[in-house]
């Protein structure tokens, strides 16, 4: 890849995709911050028991919507969604699926953490659309 897109490239695609999602669901995001890295930090990938940097793609951290209160959120840190830019190249160019596609799926995949919906949720959401 000559020149693969940057960080700005990925957080105009980001973007775009939160534009889509729809009311009521749009007014839970508008307090998410959204980062773009190279990779994740190894800390995160001993959290998670991953040996590859290239595992990761995405990661939500904060609290779900349904468990928020008052108190949830200790020293006025938020819900951010991460990006993890090399590893999504990686997986454009193995499987030839668009940045706009992976991007897209990818922040999907987060923002359903942040409504409370785990891995397996999402996968079984996922399975029933495809029917």
């Amino acid at each position: 890849m000559n020149n693969p897109p940057t960080i700005n490239d990925f957080e105009t695609i980001a973007r775009r995709v939160f534009e889509t999602i729809p009311a009521p669901f749009a007014g839970h995001l508008v307090d998410i911050v959204l980062r773009i890295e190279d990779w994740p930090s190894q800390e995160i990938l001993d959290h998670f028991g991953m040996t590859s940097r290239y595992q990761l793609s995405g990661l939500y951290q904060g609290i779900p919507v349904g468990e928020k209160t008052q108190w949830s959120q200790p020293s006025g840190e938020g819900d951010n969604i991460t990006l993890y830019r090399r590893p999504l190249l990686a997986e454009m160019e193995q499987t030839g699926v668009g940045l706009e596609e992976l991007i897209r799926h990818v922040v999907i995949h987060e923002v359903g953490h942040h409504f409370g919906l785990s891995d397996a949720d999402m996968q079984a959401i996922e399975d029933s659309a495809e029917d």
